[in-house]
């Protein structure tokens, strides 16, 4: 009987080691697989096309960006001992599930399914993203045993899940069944300009609840220049300033205007030909820029997922204070004054956007997410900017993130669609809102003293 029960014993230790030693090859592969971050960077790439052919407005785009990037980022960072939770210093957000203690998970699996769980929520078109997610899955699958890879699935659906109640209670739903927005009257304020005379986009963006910033309005900037035709007002200074600098437009400013043109879709009319050109939003073109600066420096795969959400919160937050100011001037575009009080056949040089002018929204998003990655890579973060290629644009270098926003914010001067106060002041709205992600979200834990 003791020889029976020492064999038993003894065939229990051996599959025991036999699973610890499985269950270590499987941690050592995952670990390997873990600090490449190209999975991630593919699953951008992914959902960056479908936003482009989906056609979102860029406010709309900033949210899918913010919601697949903390997904990602949340069932990602167990994996590393020194990040903690983003979303539980953000507004809103319930506790995120944690992993079970003494089980296996390939948190990298975990990351890319929760990104996709939430993207494809957030689409019109998910069979594209669901195509792209099974690619990047079946690589890692053979590697790892049955159970790992569908524990960590089920964590990663957990995850998303969690971040799913958050953007059932944003208020988007709720603004989408709110009142067509009507301009109001007066020569003062925003008008539909040609050639498409589109109705407002997302007047009601001031309702989506943030995610770290405190209120909409929590960087309220001065109110515009006061609407006066008098020649000696600021107002019409600012005005004759974008009248003349189209009229006297150089190349290089040209290329300016249309490398950060990011309009996602522009009508064009020829005769009787009318037809759309799709492109990516502002927020995307920062997206693809911190996706150049991570695989430049080669960043991990969870420096490059800290990067992206923390980025993407910036933006939204970005986009919910500059349109909170929009809708609350409502201010007229240059384009309205110019043809009715200066000259009726002067165009602007990229089509006028349909919102209000006041602040420029490329001027605040820029620069919080200038201001951001600046915190991540460095001030004096040289790059080359080839993100405009695909669109038929050449590259562009920049000394600094925040000489890229620079430009980006001067480009709607050139393209005839901002007054400078719009810039200036929403340039410093975005250095603010910027600021504020990177003082109020803690990604590392503290080490304790």
């Amino acid at each position: 009987m003791k020889i029976i029960n020492l064999l038993f014993a003894f065939v229990f230790l051996a599959c025991a080691c036999d699973s610890n030693k499985q269950e270590q090859s499987e941690k050592q592969q995952i670990n390997a697989k873990i600090t490449d971050a190209a999975v991630l960077h593919q699953s951008i790439k992914a959902l960056n096309e479908v936003i482009i052919n989906d056609i979102f407005v860029p406010p709309v785009s900033s949210r899918i960006y913010a919601y697949t990037a903390l997904a990602s980022y949340e069932a990602l960072h167990h994996e590393y001992n020194d990040y903690q939770s983003i979303t539980s210093q953000l507004n809103g957000f319930e506790p995120m599930p944690q992993p079970e203690a003494g089980k296996t998970y390939s948190f990298a699996v975990a990351s890319i399914k929760a990104f996709f769980t939430v993207g494809k929520g957030l689409i019109h078109s998910p069979a594209e993203l669901e195509e792209a997610e099974n690619k990047l899955l079946s690589t890692v699958k053979p590697q790892l045993s049955e159970d790992v890879f569908q524990r960590s699935l089920d964590f990663g659906i957990a995850v998303a899940n969690v971040i799913k109640k958050r953007i059932s209670k944003d208020n988007y739903k709720e603004t989408r069944g709110m009142a067509r927005y009507t301009p109001i009257a007066g020569e003062e304020h925003w008008q539909p300009t040609a050639p498409a005379y589109m109705d407002a986009v997302e007047p009601y963006w001031n309702k989506i609840t943030p995610l770290a910033l405190e209120n909409p309005a929590q960087f309220k900037p001065e109110i515009p220049y006061k609407f006066d035709l008098d020649k000696n007002s600021p107002f019409y200074k600012e005005t004759l300033e974008v009248y003349n600098v189209i009229r006297n437009l150089t190349d290089e400013q040209k290329k300016i205007a249309l490398f950060w043109d990011n309009n996602p879709f522009v009508m064009v009319y020829e005769g009787h030909l009318e037809y759309a050109i799709k492109k990516i939003s502002p927020g995307g073109h920062w997206v693809q820029i911190a996706m150049l600066a991570a695989e430049h420096t080669k960043a991990d795969l969870i420096k490059a997922s800290e990067s992206y959400a923390l980025l993407s919160v910036g933006l939204l937050d970005g986009f919910i204070s500059c349109w909170d100011e929009k809708y609350r001037s409502n201010y007229v575009r240059p384009q309205t004054v110019i043809e009715k009080h200066i000259d009726n056949k002067w165009i602007p040089f990229i089509q006028t956007p349909p919102f209000p002018e006041y602040t420029s929204g490329h001027s605040v998003v820029s620069h919080a997410a200038a201001t951001i990655l600046t915190a991540q890579y460095g001030e004096n973060f040289a790059f080359v900017d080839s993100t405009q290629i695909e669109y038929g644009l050449p590259s562009r270098k920049f000394k600094s993130f925040l000489d890229a926003s620079a430009e980006a914010s001067i480009s709607r001067l050139y393209g005839g669609i901002h007054f400078r106060k719009a810039l200036d002041n929403g340039s410093a709205q975005g250095i603010k809102v910027g600021d504020w992600v990177i003082k109020r979200i803690k990604t590392r834990k503290e080490l304790p003293i």
